[in-house]
């Protein structure tokens, strides 16, 4: 089994990446994910995906888990794209992207700019124009407990709440809110508080939707394979979302988790991690093509 290791990186701007790899021979995922979440988000995958072969980086995003937060100053779209393809430069040449939401949209803007650091994209439930009301649920949510929680506990309870098709799977799972550790610090007051910084939401979400004609700009000018996977019962993308995604990137696969919310990782892992899986070992059987 690959044995992974944790390291920093550090931008020009001071700030340090908190950074998983594991080892592998076959090429290199990076691994990008959402609004609010951190690299420990891809574990599962990583480590079935490692097992094959690939190697693999996750990070958490500025702001995030692990990695710096800015204090007083502003966050911003632009560095956080810059951090993303930093990631890549770390892993060798051309390595596979799989995003998740935000990150995703780092991914769409970076390989929509100059330098293209992606041989091939993976999208997890996120397309250049998405459903407002989905997102408002979300932050609504993140905005929900700003003074944190006395116990594991009740935060596992915050998130069976906000995540209904999920309570059974809680109730059942007596270990269910340590796992919830590594999302939760405690900075001082003995309660416990998400693992990302509450500047985010102020400093990014207010004007996140005049990202979208560049991020639907980009997408155009995308030429490595894609793929998206989606929720079925997702309410970021619709058919109309991915039916535009799909006529702005004509080779871009597509294939949706029944049952699979936004949150498609966590919430039927084994099937997501096949589906990548699977498209991994396609863009393999396609370059060992004479």
């Amino acid at each position: 089994m690959p044995v992974p290791t944790t390291r920093r990186l550090r931008r020009p701007d001071g700030m340090e990446l908190a950074l998983t790899a594991l080892p592998g021979t076959r090429g290199g995922v990076v691994f990008a994910h959402g609004f609010g979440q951190t690299r420990q988000a891809w574990a599962g995958s990583a480590r079935r995906i490692a097992e094959a072969g690939f190697e693999c980086v996750s990070f958490d995003a500025r702001g995030h888990g692990d990695s710096a937060w800015r204090g007083e100053e502003p966050y911003h779209f632009e560095p956080m794209v810059e951090d993303l393809v930093a990631v890549a430069a770390t892993v060798g040449p051309k390595p596979i992207l799989v995003g998740a939401s935000m990150g995703g949209l780092l991914g769409i803007a970076a390989q929509g700019g100059a330098g293209a650091p992606f041989g091939a994209m993976v999208l997890v439930d996120v397309t250049p124009r998405w459903e407002t009301r989905g997102v408002e649920r979300i932050l609504g949510f993140m905005r929900a407990h700003p003074d944190g929680f006395a116990s594991l506990q009740d935060a596992a309870e915050a998130i069976a709440s906000y995540l209904p098709h999920r309570r059974e799977r809680y109730r059942t799972d007596p270990g269910r809110p340590e796992r919830l550790r590594s999302l939760l610090v405690d900075r001082g007051d003995g309660r416990l508080r998400w693992h990302w910084d509450p500047r985010l939401l102020d400093d990014l979400t207010p004007d996140i939707e005049s990202h979208q004609p560049m991020l639907l700009d980009a997408v155009r000018r995308i030429d490595v394979p894609l793929l998206l996977v989606s929720g079925g019962e997702s309410d970021i993308v619709s058919q109309e979302t991915i039916a535009e995604f799909l006529e702005l990137a004509p080779q871009a696969r597509h294939v949706a988790v029944p049952g699979a919310t936004h949150m498609v990782a966590g919430d039927d892992n084994n099937a997501f991690t096949r589906h990548v899986l699977e498209f991994l070992q396609s863009l393999a059987s396609e370059e060992s093509r004479p």
